[in-house]
């Protein structure tokens, strides 16, 4: 009897190959379209957030910006005499406007799907201006909070105490913003760790 090498012209016949594993298979179309989904909503709720952090700030800063403005009465004192709240009023009323443009980006961002400006500009512009804010935000309601404990032990506010409760009040809507404007500077960072890592602003 011919051996099968002989019947084959002297070739020797190679086994099939082995079934490919399961890890070995390409992705699927739809695994693809089902993790770029999955992406852009992660991506979503979490510049989602950072809106609901702009936001935050926005209001109480504006908050603490008109509580300021208004704390004047057609005699002495007034908010302008006292440099403390002078710096209490331009912070809050700087990071109202800060905090509107980037409520602006935010929803450009969420709606697009892109940054407003380059991406690479987009993340170290956010990040570098939080934390600037942050920092003057902080130093300005400490100056204010300070001084108004100040003037509690003077006649000022025995004689105007509404003077001293809405300037308090004022200080006291300054920290609620420089809270979220903080969360807004970690989140800000987050994306500035994550660009340099992996070259995307978020990791997906």
């Amino acid at each position: 009897m011919r051996s099968p090498q002989s019947r084959n012209g002297g070739d020797t016949l190679s086994p099939p190959p082995p079934p490919p594993r399961n890890n070995n298979f390409p992705p699927s179309p739809h695994d693809i379209r089902f993790h770029s989904t999955l992406s852009v909503h992660k991506l979503k709720r979490f510049n989602s957030l950072i809106l609901v952090f702009r936001i935050a700030t926005f209001v109480f800063c504006l908050s603490s910006f008109v509580f300021m403005l208004t704390n004047s009465r057609s005699s002495p004192p007034h908010w302008f005499d006292f440099d403390s709240f002078r710096f209490v009023l331009a912070a809050n009323g700087i990071v109202s406007v800060y905090s509107l443009v980037e409520m602006v980006v935010a929803v450009w961002e969420i709606t697009t799907g892109a940054t407003l400006f380059p991406e690479v500009y987009q993340v170290w512009f956010d990040f570098g201006h939080d934390q600037v804010f942050t920092y003057m935000l902080l130093a300005a309601n400490v100056a204010g909070s300070t001084f108004v404990k100040t003037l509690k032990g003077t006649d000022t506010c025995t004689v105007t105490s509404a003077f001293c409760v809405q300037s308090a009040i004022s200080v006291a809507l300054g920290f609620a913003g420089f809270l979220f404007i903080a969360l807004s500077t970690a989140m800000s960072g987050f994306r500035v760790v994550c660009f340099m890592l992996n070259g995307t602003r978020f990791h997906l």
